[in-house]
């Protein structure tokens, strides 16, 4: 059986006019609002951790002092002159940028997260209410789509997809790296750390994998997955991991925060950071 689109008809889609929803605030009488309550403060709690933390500039790396090789995912790669020894494996390659290193990594994750069509639909409901929830007035009275300044913006996510998959890489180095203990044994160990690391980039791949734009670019756009084997194969293989691309986006948005916090309480002293050596 072949799938095609050659016989397919578009619908015309006109913008504008009244928002619908009924008539009255709300026709439910179950707790609606909790949904996007709990969603609005564990965003916002992740806006303040990261932009502190972004800020801060310090504790991000528990280097060859404490035996350990963990960067915080929150300044990694590391490429200014500021970076900590030990840190930036790749090398400097911003010698004066003189302040926190994590400000030019940031813009890109946070950029990708912002634009992600299940965030978009996370905040659009619960910070602008538009809508809420199923039968939950509209706040707002009109609607123009994602078609002006800003939310036109939005379609620059295809590309922050791309750029993420060169950050999922390197974060996936920075996990093998994480068992390296240098200065005890052969150098090479297993640490809570270095679980914490491998466990992020595996959430954040998943995240990645299961986005979208991902999706579309593997079988969008195809009249027919017939003539496109390789396609066909790898739409198959995301469109599973797709189904859960709402699991993944939390597990990931906490798990680098988790990440970071970790490396952060060993860099300080806080905690140590348990395992073994070989």
């Amino acid at each position: 059986m072949t799938t095609t689109l050659d016989d397919a008809t578009g619908t015309p889609v006109a913008l504008g006019g009244t928002r619908g929803g009924p008539d009255k605030p709300t026709l439910r009488q179950d707790t609606w609002w909790v949904e996007p309550v709990v969603t609005v403060t564990i965003l916002t709690a992740f806006v303040v951790y990261s932009t502190w933390a972004a800020f801060i500039n310090k504790d991000y790396y528990a280097g060859a002092a404490l035996h350990r090789n963990l960067v915080s995912p929150f300044y990694s790669p590391c490429l200014a002159g500021s970076c900590v020894p030990g840190s930036h494996p790749f090398g400097v390659l911003i010698e004066a940028w003189h302040i926190s290193p994590a400000l030019l990594i940031l813009i890109f994750p946070l950029g990708f997260r912002l634009t992600c069509y299940y965030y978009r639909k996370a905040y659009y409901r619960s910070f602008w209410w538009s809508p809420p929830a199923c039968a939950v007035a509209d706040a707002h009275g009109s609607y123009s789509g994602e078609t002006r300044i800003p939310l036109i913006l939005q379609n620059v996510h295809r590309y922050f997809f791309w750029i993420l998959l060169i950050f999922n890489t390197i974060l996936t180095i920075d996990a093998v790296e994480a068992f390296k203990q240098p200065g005890v044994g052969d150098g090479w160990g297993i640490s809570v750390g270095a679980a914490v690391l491998t466990l992020n980039a595996a959430f954040l791949w998943l995240y990645s994998l299961s986005c979208h734009a991902c999706r579309h670019f593997c079988g969008g756009q195809v009249r027919s997955f017939a003539q496109h084997p390789v396609r066909h194969k790898l739409w198959k293989m995301v469109t599973p991991l797709n189904a859960m691309h709402m699991r993944f986006a939390w597990l990931s948005l906490f798990g680098v925060a988790l990440c970071d916090l970790y490396v952060r309480l060993v860099a300080s002293g806080t905690i140590h950071d348990a395992g073994f050596h070989f």
